[in-house]
């Protein structure tokens, strides 16, 4: 008989440390990779989401840049850590809905290997130029494109980003050649249209906005289905004549696969209520971006939607990262 309680009385003890650890999660930083350089919208997004997600879980939220292969890296490094809830991240739209359909082997299966925890943000683009182009609107860009063939550079957050994909179906739809300047983020895409090393881009709204305000870069297009609230009087694609170039941008926080339910659970309700927050919501209008807090399922199925709208495009533009 006291064999028998020695032997439970063991157990329990074995067994606790793991109940109690995911009970008093979390006891030290939560780092969060960001797939894109410091001072872009996904890093800008990132930053405000880790400050209301530290507030909610009483810790400090550790931002970790890991840029590279159009967001694609940062997300491969974020799949493959340990599923102890101490690394999340932010996913680009790109590296889950559409790269997947660019390269013929995925370093990791997002569906295998990543939970995902909440759609963070919805973001219209804008199409914009230097100002040393003598264009002032979308036709006018169009037609200048058609008689100076592959004179025009565009840069874009990277190869395989909505912000080449953009671009790739207003080349395809208004019939001209644009040559592309992959960059590994928008902060730097957009140095270098403020130089004039690049003619034009469509990159998400925050990133530009301070520069269009300036006068820095001219804003010619938003590439959303409806007018942005931060720039209304810039028209749509659709209204410009070019109905199918529709590029709304987004970002997801997710998860290695394999975190304990209990804390997986904690961090889906922590950043859950952070979107939902009167403060992070101001800081997200401020950028002219949405928050759009999700279940994991629903977020699931909004990946798929996605995949689903941009494999077409992916294969018509034969866009390739290899």
């Amino acid at each position: 008989m006291k064999r028998v309680a020695l032997t439970s009385a063991l157990i329990a003890t074995l067994l606790w440390p793991a109940a109690a650890w995911a009970q008093i999660y979390p006891v030290k930083p939560v780092k969060l990779i960001v797939p894109f350089p410091a001072g872009g919208p996904a890093d800008l997004f990132a930053r405000s989401l880790g400050s209301g997600l530290g507030a909610e879980l009483g810790q400090q939220i550790i931002i970790e840049n890991r840029a590279g292969t159009g967001g694609l890296a940062g997300v491969d490094a974020l799949a493959k850590s340990g599923p102890d809830g101490y690394t999340i991240g932010i996913n680009g739209a790109a590296a889950l809905s559409a790269i997947p359909f660019m390269v013929s082997k995925m370093p990791f299966d997002w569906q295998k290997d990543l939970s995902l925890l909440t759609l963070v943000v919805r973001v219209p683009e804008v199409l914009v130029v230097h100002p040393s182009l003598p264009v002032g609107t979308l036709r006018e860009l169009v037609a200048y494109a058609r008689a100076n063939p592959s004179k025009i550079n565009f840069g874009s957050a990277g190869t395989g980003t909505f912000t080449q994909l953009a671009v790739e179906l207003l080349k395809i739809e208004a019939k001209i050649d644009l040559l592309h300047v992959p960059y590994r983020g928008a902060a730097p895409a957009v140095n270098d249209l403020i130089g004039g090393h690049v003619q034009m881009a469509v990159l998400d709204t925050p990133v530009l906005l301070p520069h269009i305000r300036s006068g820095a870069v001219k804003a010619l297009a938003v590439t959303s289905a409806t007018r942005s609230a931060a720039l209304p009087d810039i028209p749509t694609t659709a209204e410009a004549g070019f109905k199918n170039v529709i590029s709304d941008n987004w970002y997801g926080l997710s998860a290695p696969a394999g975190v304990p339910a209990d804390i997986f659970d904690k961090l889906q309700k922590a950043a859950t209520a952070a979107l939902r927050s009167a403060e992070l919501k101001k800081q997200f209008d401020s950028q002219d971006a949405v928050p759009s807090p999700m279940s994991p399922a629903e977020y699931a199925a909004f990946v798929k939607a996605e995949q689903a709208k941009w494999g077409p495009v992916v294969t018509a533009t034969g866009t390739k990262l290899e």
